[in-house]
């Protein structure tokens, strides 16, 4: 049975500390549903009602698109080993982009990357549980370091122009405010 809580508590805390993956979904009032996995240890509870999750350069910037236009996020984590449960954060978001008033502040609390583009900042204002029991079993075998390498190789004077290039926009063709 699913349960609701007003913000996460220390065992919440403490399973979304051990997860190495979670996903996060947001949409607007048209085009497409945008659900995305993340990882690379690039999210942080800061309290009981606020995560912020970094965004890495990648081939889309869907999330930044929907937020600009409806600010709503879902952000979902599932346990792949031998406890079930699937824990999910409802709220709003804003985006902060680098370079920003904030990014420095939002950007210290993880590892410096060169690839880093947004800082998402959620207000939580539900957390739910639910069983989990239809998950696979999985183990987890390692990080990929390819996102990393990949924006090393580049450099970054470089980047910013691959944010021209792949960034500035959604599939839907909703502006995401890179590089404005």
């Amino acid at each position: 049975m699913a349960k609701q809580f007003p913000g996460f508590d220390e065992a919440h805390q403490g399973f979304v500390a051990a997860q190495h993956i979670f996903f996060v979904g947001t949409a607007v009032e048209t085009g497409r549903v945008n659900v995305s996995p993340k990882g690379m240890d690039s999210l942080r509870i800061l309290g009981p009602n606020r995560l912020i999750w970094r965004n890495l350069t990648g081939s889309g910037n869907e999330t930044a698109g929907h937020l600009a236009r409806v600010n709503r996020m879902t952000v979902m984590w599932c346990s792949f080993d031998r406890r079930p449960l699937i824990l999910r954060a409802y709220g709003t978001a804003q985006t902060v982009h680098r370079g920003a008033d904030g990014w420095d502040a939002l950007d210290a609390h993880f590892t410096p990357a060169i690839g880093a583009r947004q800082v998402f900042d959620m207000a939580v204002d539900l957390v739910q549980t639910s069983c989990g029991y239809a998950v696979p079993l999985m183990e987890f075998g390692a990080e990929r370091d390819t996102l990393t390498r990949w924006a090393e190789d580049r450099g970054a004077e470089a980047i910013p122009a691959y944010w021209a290039e792949k960034n500035t926009r959604t599939i839907d063709g909703f502006p995401t405010g890179l590089g404005e």
